[in-house]
């Protein structure tokens, strides 16, 4: 029987800053509904990783990158990809001279071009799934920086995307914060969207991961199930790793 296309297929992968290379040739396939954490080091190269996904980072000509059967790369297909992946980033940023509620409202509208009233129903309805319905009409500035992102996570749930990117986005936030918008994910992974998840928050990687890769020095160390990366790791670097984080 043969196997579904994967959503997301990585071939090659290479990135590099001058004479730093950053990515060294990654492959690496997603398939739709699969919930990827990628852990490792600060410096491995998990963000350019996933920022390359929409090319919010340019990899080298010869790398290739599909999402949903379309390559990623400068042109004119490069707006329906981005259609099709949300990312939630370390920073908000929200508008700050708009209310929480027209934020979250904008891209439906400008975008998909969405009726305001429909934008405004749907935006509501969001706001209510991350928790935060009631602040609907207060500004950024009035939040704290958990509540912020889950507007960010309500504002990128707006655009109904396929595949959901996490660029770290619970290291800005207080220690206090980040069980509530740890939990808005939590219940995100279980509703059937494509997830790839950049973060340090191992316990959650364990609890909700379909699949945890490992990278390090700007390659793919290890990948394997939760269970198989932190309880049997085959890899030294990747031991060393864990047994860092989870004595610290």
């Amino acid at each position: 029987m043969d196997r579904p296309q994967p959503l997301i297929s990585i071939r090659g992968l290479t990135k590099a800053y001058g004479t730093f290379t950053v990515l060294h040739g990654i492959d690496l396939d997603i398939a739709e509904g699969e919930v990827v954490c990628v852990i490792g080091p600060s410096g491995s190269g998990k963000s350019t990783l996933i920022r390359c996904i929409n090319h919010l980072e340019a990899a080298t000509p010869e790398s290739r990158i599909i999402v949903d059967g379309i390559r990623v790369e400068p042109g004119p297909a490069l707006a329906r990809v981005r259609a099709e992946v949300g990312m939630v980033f370390q920073s908000f940023n929200l508008f700050p001279h708009m209310t929480v509620l027209k934020n979250v409202m904008l891209a439906p509208m400008r975008v998909r071009g969405t009726t305001p009233a429909e934008a405004e129903r749907k935006s509501r309805e969001l706001l209510a799934r991350v928790g935060i319905a009631e602040q609907a009409e207060k500004y950024p500035e009035q939040l704290s920086g958990g509540q912020q992102q889950r507007v960010a996570i309500a504002r990128t749930l707006g655009m109904e995307p396929k595949v959901l990117l996490f660029d770290e986005p619970t290291s800005s936030l207080d220690p206090e914060m980040v069980g509530e918008v740890l939990d808005v994910m939590r219940k995100l992974a279980g509703t059937g969207v494509t997830m790839v998840v950049v973060t340090h928050e191992m316990g959650f990687a364990r609890q909700v991961a379909d699949r945890v890769i490992f990278m390090d020095g700007g390659r793919l160390v290890e990948a394997g199930t939760p269970t198989e990366v932190f309880d049997a790791p085959k890899e030294d670097r990747t031991r060393g790793f864990l047994r860092a984080v989870l004595d610290h």
